[in-house]
């Protein structure tokens, strides 16, 4: 708002030089308004072009537009209260009142008043009636009531806009928070929290047989080698999130999405001794996917293989991925019994079952489309994951 003011300054000076240095008399006084053109333009032009550097020196010494003011009053008497200088003198308290308030206003708009009226009545014919003669006096009292009314506004409105600011800052923090604990309470659903719930059941099994009237030390054996298996497995998965999560603050190691993807499938059908095969689909490579996204692809597909052999009692599991187009697609199929008619996703939410609920959580959080249900097949469930390829670019500066 002062930088305008400075620019509107120059603009009438500019104009009304001319006729000032003509009104002038030869000698000393012309060098005298000549002086007082280059002080006041160039003050103007250096605090309408650098005001974040030199407003404070103004606002913290008030006799420097005392100064100026003067300077102004002198380009007045030679160019006649009738020029457009006349506006630059309701600039001042203008001024006056965006820097120092009210108070510095009213001094202002009294010294800039005295001023035209002494010039108004130092012409050689003055203006006949009162009210030509205090148009410009009564604008520099409007003008600087204007000043420090919108200087107490532009106050108030800094003020609630660091309000808001700090609010917005509060909820980003927040909201922050609670995406990160929903994030980590997938990673551990989707990793050793299930393995940890094997490792349970597989103990409770033991205890039971290590209860039984006949123990058989042949299944005592097998099931304690399970609960070593699974108790390691579960340590590994740990380690795994751990290292998973670092890795994610570095964009720079790219992951394979398809070389792991078929590595887990593999594991799968290992574990569970369920029938997983892997195929890779699509005319081109797949780019290098970043630890962050790809975590999240490679657990969705995870997920998907669990649910089904927990819960659809499939005969087999197709897995499948590769470029389509512009988009990356996953594809978790089972010949299982499939999904219940009508089954949503607050019903899962409300019953427990989170693990659907996190796959499309997943999905959403990098910018990626999920279906569940039976696709093209006639039975079973797919679960199909696409991912635009654009998402897998940074765009460069």
């Amino acid at each position: 708002m002062c930088r305008q003011v400075f620019g509107f300054r120059l603009a009438m000076i500019a104009l009304a030089t001319p006729t000032a240095l003509v009104n002038a008399n030869d000698g000393l006084p012309t060098r005298l308004v000549g002086a007082a053109v280059v002080v006041t333009f160039m003050t103007s032009y250096v605090l309408f072009r650098d005001w974040e550097r030199f407003g404070a020196l103004l606002l913290r010494h008030p006799s420097l537009l005392a100064v100026d003011t003067l300077f102004g009053a002198l380009l007045l008497i030679a160019a006649g209260p009738d020029s457009t200088l006349a506006y630059v003198s309701v600039c001042t308290p203008l001024l006056a009142g965006l820097v120092y308030g009210w108070r510095g206003a009213a001094v202002f708009a009294s010294l800039q008043a005295l001023l035209l009226l002494l010039i108004h009545a130092a012409q050689e014919n003055p203006a006949p009636g009162i009210t030509e003669s205090a148009l410009l006096p009564g604008l520099c009292v409007i003008a600087g009531a204007v000043g420090s009314s919108l200087r107490n506004l532009m106050l108030r409105f800094g003020a609630a806009t660091q309000a808001l600011t700090t609010v917005q800052a509060r909820l980003a923090v927040t909201e922050a928070v609670s995406a990160e604990r929903a994030r980590l309470a997938r990673e551990m659903h989707d990793s050793v929290a299930k393995t940890l719930h094997g490792v349970a059941l597989a103990a409770d099994g033991l205890t039971t047989s290590a209860n039984a009237d006949r123990v058989d030390p042949a299944l005592v054996r097998q099931q304690a080698a399970l609960v070593a298996r699974s108790a390691r497995r579960a340590a590994a998965e740990s380690r795994e999130l751990l290292a998973d999560l670092r890795r994610e603050s570095d964009p720079a190691q790219a992951t394979d999405v398809l070389v792991e993807l078929a590595a887990r499938t593999r594991d799968f059908s290992s574990r569970s001794g369920l029938p997983a095969v892997y195929r890779p689909t699509g005319a081109h490579a797949v780019p290098p996917v970043p630890p962050a996204v790809a975590r999240q692809l490679l657990t969705i597909a995870s997920e998907a293989m669990e649910n089904a052999h927990r819960h659809a009692h499939p005969t087999r599991v197709d897995v499948s991925a590769g470029v389509h187009g512009d988009l990356l697609r996953i594809s978790v199929y089972d010949d299982g019994r499939g999904l219940p008619a009508g089954t949503t996703l607050e019903q899962l939410r409300r019953a427990g079952h989170f693990g659907l609920v996190g796959m499309v959580e997943r999905a959403a959080s990098v910018g990626a489309r999920i279906r569940i249900g039976r696709g093209g097949h006639p039975q079973g469930t797919e679960v199909r994951l696409e991912l635009p390829l654009a998402a897998l670019t940074t765009p460069t500066a």
